[in-house]
């Protein structure tokens, strides 16, 4: 049997909320524009109504392959949406699945893949309550993860009281309270979040955090929050698609000789390989799949057959980038 046939057998638990090695986000789904290489190209369909129909019918391709944790934010255009509609006529709104939904940014393309602005940063108090009525209407019980959306030094939040107070407040009524980090300082961020506390009760539990064979920075802090108990999730596994065949620039060559090598020997596709690598880190209890079709998320699932080993892990390790060379390129990225 398969790891993919197996998930069902086999499912994780961290805290008390069950999830399974690969989750499904809908930063890709739930809007019509993303920054993944030639994303443009696997969504034939862009109207509101054709996309939801799409996204709901990846999401049942995700369930019945054993898919449990499902990844979503306030500013996934109709991302909270659609899986909310999926969630509560599939019957998961009780149980079944872990939802998790982050707070921070606004959703500003109003679906245009050409917007000048496709989302803006708000870590205020006022945007944290009226993002969680919001996600609470959208997402109802099934959301037991509320996260930050894309934490970081600058905006301040982590020493925000009002905030971290509400945080906490949240926390009392059930919900598991985390973080996502990005950019250069994730590590830093990390460690910090893991400093705060609230009447002596660690505000934090669950960190999604960037982690690729090009971009590894974040690898040892992500191994003490899972020390300390933590759920770690992992996002953008494929680097936004630069590591798989799509990517085409200019001095990647021989990494995509690389890659390409590893997947060859191993009997997998690349964008399998490097779900492999993130599913086989010691610290890692969910690796996201950001799949806009069935077909990427068959592909990706395949990561769990993968025979991971030491030659590929040492042959990955090499690929890895200087951390700002690496946040300078993904910024880079087009909407598209």
């Amino acid at each position: 049997m398969s790891r993919i046939d197996d998930i069902l057998n086999v499912v994780p638990v961290f805290g008390e909320l069950e999830h399974s090695p690969i989750g499904l986000g809908m930063a890709a789904l739930g809007r019509p524009g993303y920054i993944n290489l030639d994303h443009g190209a696997d969504i034939v369909d862009r109207d509101p109504q054709a996309m939801q129909q799409h996204a709901l019918s990846v999401l049942d391709e995700a369930y019945a392959m054993g898919v449990r944790y499902f990844d979503t934010a306030a500013s996934y255009g109709a991302g909270e949406e659609f899986l909310g509609e999926w969630v509560f006529d599939r019957g998961f709104h009780t149980q079944g699945v872990t939802v998790a939904s982050k707070w921070g940014y606004t959703y500003t393309a109003d679906w245009q893949v050409d917007a000048e602005v496709h989302e803006v940063k708000e870590h205020t108090l006022e945007n944290l309550n009226r993002s969680l009525v919001w996600s609470c209407l959208r997402l109802g019980q099934a959301m037991m993860i509320y996260q930050i959306h894309s934490a970081t030094f600058d905006s301040g939040v982590l020493e925000n009281p009002e905030v971290l107070g509400r945080l906490a407040e949240i926390k009392q009524d059930g919900r598991l309270i985390g973080l996502t980090v990005s950019g250069t300082r994730q590590a830093e961020l990390i460690d910090r979040a893991m400093e705060i506390s609230i009447d002596g009760d660690p505000l934090f539990g669950v960190v999604q955090a960037t982690w690729n064979p090009l971009e590894t920075s974040a690898a040892q802090a992500l191994a003490r929050a899972k020390d300390a108990g933590w759920g770690v999730i992992v996002k953008e596994a494929m680097a936004n698609g630069r590591l798989t065949e799509r990517n085409q620039e200019s001095g990647f060559q021989h990494k995509q000789a690389i890659l390409r090598q590893q997947a060859e020997r191993l009997g997998c596709t690349q964008d399998a390989l490097a779900i492999a690598a993130a599913v086989n880190q010691p610290w890692s209890d969910v690796t996201l799949s950001g799949a806009a079709n069935v077909e990427q998320l068959r592909s990706n699932l395949k990561g769990l057959d993968v025979c991971w080993d030491d030659e590929a892990a040492q042959a990955l390790f090499e690929l890895s980038e200087p951390v700002v060379e690496y946040w300078a390129t993904r910024s880079a990225l087009k909407w598209n």
